[in-house]
């Protein structure tokens, strides 16, 4: 157990006594906090607000669901144990992550089509995260370019996702576009060359995209729209067919990676992984580091929960990479224990979603203070003062039920 910050780092703010002193303050003024701080009572409350189509798309997986409450119950599997009287005073929330130090452990994922949930999608959670120096992924299904998104975001960390699209022309444009745009690394998603089946979204018959929602990226692609038999503002639907019949590329294979390198600078993830052997192959092949998720449970029914591919991915990986970790995460305990068991960071995705939908930029950045000060405390709590020096010890197996 560490006693002090690492060397190299700092003391970051007391995020947690600092968010819990402003909202007893706020009380004393009779001001509750604008959003519930429990989150499923946030995601109840956002349900009441977004459509139930725009909900159900957000909320939902693939078939009965079984991976995204595998998801969640993958952490109550693992029990943090507490140490005592160590000098917490001072803590040191910071990470190094591709040359870069962060404020926490914490990015936002890549969530598409942000429209449906509130006008300003993108808008509001770049501009959000970067006042908190919280990098944002944003994806290639957003609602608004990606030079638009980079703009609000302005001096804020940003990352591009890859949708890989079959159109090699295209893909390139999309890669460089980030990269003249500022985005600091491309993520490519490997999981979603297909959408998996989400009885959710097909009992509504809804997919936003059929409705030219959330493809600004792609109307807006000079390479993307050379083809049109008519521009897209005139007539979308050609733009919409063509969508869908360039979104997957089928035939990806390893190999292809090596076309990233020729086209930008950048660093390249790998978001996807959870098996060790392809956690090696992308190390054989290059990358800068890899993501651990199944997509939030949204493409494979009854795969394997991230947290339990975790371990066996940073072990295949051994420190060659640094190993994100995404899926499931709900609180600052859920921080804690990815952390412990390998993650350099982690990827917040559904609940900043639900702030959004409640406040906007405001409910965003308002649910990243309140997940900023949960792990602060978590931490501190738990005897350790810094996020390096978790590691598997700070946990322990939980009896199953």
């Amino acid at each position: 157990m560490s006693e002090t910050p690492h060397e190299g780092g700092h003391a970051s703010p007391p995020y947690g006594s600092e968010r819990q002193f402003q909202i007893y303050m706020a009380g004393l003024q009779g001001q509750l906090p604008t959003l519930p701080l429990d989150v499923h009572e946030l995601e109840r409350r956002a349900k009441e607000r977004l459509s139930p189509e725009a909900y159900d798309y957000v909320a939902g997986g693939a078939g009965a669901e079984d991976t995204m409450q595998a998801n969640l119950a993958a952490f109550q599997r693992w029990s943090i144990v507490p140490r005592m009287l160590g000098n917490i005073a001072q803590r040191d929330l910071s990470v190094e992550l591709l040359g870069l130090r962060l404020p926490a452990p914490l990015l936002l994922a890549p969530i598409g089509v942000q429209s449906i949930i509130h006008p300003e999608a993108e808008l509001a959670v770049a501009r959000a995260a970067a006042s908190l120096g919280i990098p944002f992924i944003l994806s290639t299904v957003s609602s608004y370019t990606l030079e638009e998104v980079a703009q609000a975001a302005g001096d804020g960390a940003r990352w591009f996702q890859l949708y890989w699209p079959a159109d090699a022309e295209f893909c390139a444009s999309l890669v460089q576009r980030a990269e003249r745009a500022g985005y600091g690394a491309i993520v490519v998603t490997l999981d979603t060359r297909l959408i998996g089946w989400r009885p959710r979204d097909l009992q509504r018959a809804y997919l936003p995209f059929l409705q030219a929602q959330g493809l600004a990226n792609y109307l807006s692609d000079p390479v993307f729209r050379r083809d049109l038999p008519q521009p897209p503002e005139e007539n979308p639907f050609p733009a919409i067919q063509k969508y869908v019949s360039s979104f997957g590329h089928l035939t990806l294979q390893w190999e292809d990676l090596a076309f990233l390198r020729q086209h930008t600078r950048l660093p390249v993830l790998l978001k996807g992984i959870l098996h060790p052997d392809d956690a090696r192959r992308a190390v054989a092949c290059g990358v800068d580091g890899v993501i651990v998720s199944n997509h939030g449970g949204r493409q494979v029914a009854g795969a394997i929960a991230a947290l339990e591919a975790l371990p066996g991915v940073v072990e295949a990986v051994a420190g060659q990479v640094p190993v994100l970790f995404d899926s499931g995460i709900r609180q600052g305990a859920d921080i804690v224990k990815a952390l412990a068991l390998g993650a350099r960071a982690v990827l917040l995705g559904r609940p900043y979603i639900w702030g959004l939908a409640l406040g906007g930029e405001a409910g965003v950045r308002e649910v990243l203070q309140n997940m900023l000060a949960d792990l602060d405390l978590t931490l501190a709590l738990s005897g350790f003062v810094s996020v390096s020096s978790l590691d598997r010890s700070a946990l322990a197996k939980a009896a199953r039920a």
